[in-house]
């Protein structure tokens, strides 16, 4: 098979022919339809993001396939499934502190890099093998555009701090980070899900605005001037009554003082959820006043990426319309263009542009 190789960081992928891959007990081998590329991939592959990945590597967040060899434990899939391919695996012989693995893109510990070398290979390739549990058929009419539907990757991971956070309809939700990829994908899914509004903080007028007409009324976008206690005041102010909840998505770029001013718009016995990379690159550390969490008895939780249930409901959404994909920004590339899509991603990583792969078409 072809894959788009990173052979050292620093390097342009390499599209070279590789061995085609073998699903062992519990695994099944896809052939890759459309694979994200997501803004931040140029970061990662030249090093500056300091992935735990180990070159040679194929690269790749998941994606949509089609099923064309399932294991013998395999009960339901069926060769020529079409399926979403989650990137997020999970150790299984611990059930309540699993190591956890990104296939193809980072890790965590040494357990989690141990994983990574048995599922080293990612989705920039025209087969992957994929842990069984970690791959969900998707709905007939999914056949018409595969592309659009691995959009899916970026909308489930703020689904999943949404769930952590407990968000519940008519609610209000600030989203830090909002004029970003994955923040503005939290706005589209805090709506899907019920939210009565949403306040979308940013310094890009542009974005601010895109998010205000693509939602209209339940959208409260707040201009930031960089000061904390005018830029609380005016989120404050936006949401017109309690902030139910706070989920942070800021990159790791953002300053921490950013995603403080946020978290302390939340309401007494309110919810803050952390996603974002705020402090992965250095810089000052994330500090909230302890006296201020436990006075209002404020809830503050970290969530990396999602669980496996998240999957399942992100489908439903997108398959009742509750979340529609179709203003999705979409521009896909064959595999061989792939250092092209790289450099089209970073240059396009505003609210619901996406950039995909599709190799099985190379």
């Amino acid at each position: 098979m072809q894959a788009a190789v990173l052979t050292e960081f620093g390097a342009p992928l390499t599209v070279r022919e590789t061995p085609d891959p073998v699903a062992g007990g519990g695994e099944v081998v896809v052939e890759v339809l459309a694979a994200p590329v997501p803004p931040y991939a140029e970061e990662v592959f030249s090093g500056r993001r300091n992935y735990p990945l180990e070159p040679p590597v194929v690269p790749g967040i998941g994606g949509v396939g089609r099923v064309v060899h399932v294991g013998p434990d395999a009960t339901r899939l069926r060769v020529g499934d079409l399926v979403w391919c989650d990137c997020t695996v999970r150790s299984r012989d611990d059930a309540l502190d699993p190591d956890i693995t990104l296939q193809g893109w980072s890790s965590r510990g040494d357990g989690g890099a141990r994983l990574a070398r048995h599922l080293h290979d990612g989705s920039f390739a025209e087969l992957m093998r994929v842990p069984t549990e970690n791959v969900y058929p998707l709905p007939a009419d999914a056949e018409d555009d595969p592309a659009r539907w691995s959009s899916l990757g970026v909308y489930v991971i703020p689904y999943g701090g949404l769930l952590a956070g407990g968000l519940e309809a008519g609610e209000t939700l600030l989203v830090s980070g909002a004029t970003g990829n994955l923040g503005s994908a939290a706005v589209a899914t805090a709506l899907a899900m019920g939210a009565g509004h949403v306040i979308t903080p940013g310094r890009n007028r542009a974005a601010l605005g895109l998010l205000a007409d693509r939602f209209g009324p339940r959208v409260r976008p707040v201009e930031l001037t960089g000061d904390e206690d005018t830029d609380r005041a005016a989120m404050t102010a936006a949401a017109e009554g309690p902030i139910d909840m706070v989920i942070d998505l800021l990159p790791p770029a953002a300053p921490s003082s950013v995603a403080r001013t946020a978290a302390m718009t939340v309401r007494q016995y309110g919810r803050v959820v952390l996603m974002g990379g705020v402090g992965m690159l250095g810089g000052t550390d994330f500090a909230l006043p302890y006296p201020w969490i436990m006075r209002n008895s404020v809830t503050v939780r970290g969530q990396w990426m999602y669980p496996r249930p998240a999957n399942v409901g992100m489908i439903r959404l997108i398959a009742s319309r509750a979340l529609d994909l179709d203003p999705e920004r979409l521009r896909t590339f064959p595999l061989d263009a792939v250092n092209d899509a790289v450099e089209y991603a970073a240059a396009h990583g505003g609210p619901f542009d996406r950039t995909v792969l599709t190799p099985a078409a190379a």
